[in-house]
């Protein structure tokens, strides 16, 4: 099984109500589970957002705390409700509703990667994937409120960013009211998980480092920014999104000349991001 549920970069000090998380970064293959699978160890990888954890792994520098991912999406989905199981893929499940996620083949425990390649022969026993469920998925997600419990309790509010990787090719058929191709996508399940005036302010710290943004197309957040972005709570959540061409070879999924660059520039947005959840500081008394 992969090592850990869930790898908690805390700071010295918290001194902003901003939370971040990457729960797609994950790149812990057990070698039972590579054994398993019948893709290779290069596709398997396809649908993970790598290297994610290293772009934003200065976040507690800047006095935030960074949940990351400790196992990998193929094998289960941090991003998805621990009820979104596939009857495609469990052994003892029923269909219910119309799913659109899990008919895909993509719920808590995915039965495909990247362009629906099938990740498993047969299926998995249901006994297996409570074992995922109560193993990772939970522990990572009571981390994950756990944080924004104490940020709210600490500033009267918490503001979860949500970081994620997209392929360029997500975006090929998209159109753009701006008519410019966006690098970052910004998700806020269109105004329902965080106040205009922080996702504005998110935007801005993306634009002033010189990229390109837009908003909820084609990206709009999934599980995580529905289930935690609560602002009528103080809970804020944004999902971010980055072209993955940026800063990575897509193909050999090894970082490119652009890499460093590229996380200079995300530490500056860090820097921004984290003030808009610092409380204003007060004039030392004269």
């Amino acid at each position: 099984m992969p090592a850990r549920a869930y790898i908690l970069d805390r700071p010295k000090e918290c001194t902003s109500s901003v939370v971040f998380a990457s729960p797609h970064s994950g790149s812990d293959y057990p070698d039972w589970f590579l054994r398993k699978t019948i893709l290779s160890d290069l596709a398997i990888r396809s649908s993970e957002d790598a290297f994610v954890d290293k772009l934003f792994d200065r976040a507690s520098d800047y006095g935030a705390p960074f949940l990351k991912a400790g196992a990998p999406r193929a094998f289960i989905d941090y991003n998805r409700s621990a009820e979104e199981l596939d009857p495609a893929l469990i052994s003892g499940i029923r269909k219910s509703g119309n799913n659109l996620r899990v008919a895909s083949g993509l719920g808590v425990i995915p039965r495909v990667v990247a362009n629906g390649q099938p990740i498993y022969r047969g299926k998995l026993g249901l006994e297996e994937a409570e074992a995922r469920l109560n193993t990772y998925w939970r522990p990572y997600h009571n981390a994950l409120q756990s944080l924004l419990n104490e940020a709210r309790f600490k500033f009267g509010h918490a503001i979860l960013i949500d970081c994620h990787s997209m392929p360029h090719e997500a975006l090929e058929n998209v159109r753009f009211s701006k008519g410019v191709r966006p690098q970052i996508v910004l998700g806020d399940r269109f105004g329902a998980s965080a106040h205009p005036d922080i996702v504005n302010q998110i935007e801005a710290a993306f634009e002033g480092a010189g990229f390109t943004v837009s908003r909820n197309t084609p990206f709009a957040g999934a599980f995580v920014t529905q289930h935690y972005g609560r602002p009528s709570r103080d809970q804020f959540a944004v999902q971010v999104e980055i072209d993955r061409s940026l800063y990575m070879d897509e193909k050999r999924i090894e970082p490119n000349e652009d890499f460093p660059k590229v996380r200079r520039a995300l530490q500056k947005v860090m820097a921004q991001i984290t003030a808009i959840g610092r409380p204003a500081q007060k004039l030392a008394a004269e």
